[in-house]
């Protein structure tokens, strides 16, 4: 396996995904449940603890992601049921279900958007990007209307040159339409040119391949397989800066 090295003669911007890659999602979105849990008297009633609840929820919100990352249900559909099939699941009648469940999916986003967990090395993986002229992007699935949010609270905007969101089109990774979307919005026309960095094989790895990138897979599990570049942490992802002098000879 080659070594994973971002090299800036050789693209014009690096694209990233934000949710497990730079952002710790994991850890924020289980920060953002707890809450919820301790501020819903109706949850707290369901599920003893916020660790219960957290994985009746987490159960149906993979499922429905992964759905969703295919196309096959909507947004709506998923913010609407990753509450309300637990709160069925656990027993609650469905007409209650249905009036509690809109109202959750909200104030998770909000409370979501209040958390500012880093995956370890994101900032200085930027820093290193920008330092050696390269442009940073957001490639990201996740949803406008917490995404812009979370880099701002985390503080990742400054470093960030171009967020590009499925919701501005409505496609989601894997599909290259997204990526063709997102070199146009960067004024890139080779496929070349652009390097994804991602966490999840299935959506940002095969989706960059797909569209003739080049990607780097952020495994830190140690537990996942792709045909490309893979590093267990971002400290491990070399840049090197341009070399002037063999660019004049």
């Amino acid at each position: 396996m080659r070594q994973p090295l971002i090299d800036s003669s050789l693209f014009d911007i690096v694209w990233i995904d934000l949710d497990d890659t730079l952002i710790d999602f994991r850890a924020n979105s289980r920060a953002a449940l707890a809450g919820l849990h301790a501020s819903t008297p109706q949850l707290s009633g369901l599920w003893d603890s916020a660790e219960e609840w957290t994985k009746a929820y987490e159960d149906h919100n993979h499922r429905l992601w992964a759905a969703y990352n295919r196309a096959e249900i909507t947004r709506d559909t998923l913010r609407l049921h990753r509450f309300l099939n637990p709160l069925m699941e656990a027993g609650m009648a469905e007409d209650e279900a249905r009036r509690l469940a809109p109202a959750l999916d909200p104030a998770y986003l909000d409370l979501l958007a209040q958390q500012k967990r880093l995956v370890p090395g994101a900032l200085a993986l930027l820093e290193r990007l920008r330092g050696a002229g390269l442009r940073c992007g957001v490639l990201s699935n996740g949803f406008k209307e917490v995404q812009y949010r979370k880099m701002d609270v985390a503080g990742l905007t400054p470093y960030i040159d171009l967020t590009v969101l499925s919701d501005d089109i409505g496609v989601n990774k894997p599909d290259a339409r997204l990526y063709c979307y997102a070199m146009g919005r960067a004024g890139v026309t080779d496929p070349s040119r652009c390097v994804m960095i991602g966490d999840n094989p299935a959506t940002d790895i095969e989706g960059a391949l797909c569209a003739g990138w080049d990607a780097i897979l952020f495994d830190p599990y140690g537990m996942l397989t792709a045909p490309t570049a893979t590093v267990g942490s971002l400290d491990e992802i070399e840049v090197r800066e341009r070399d002037f002098y063999s660019d004049i000879r």
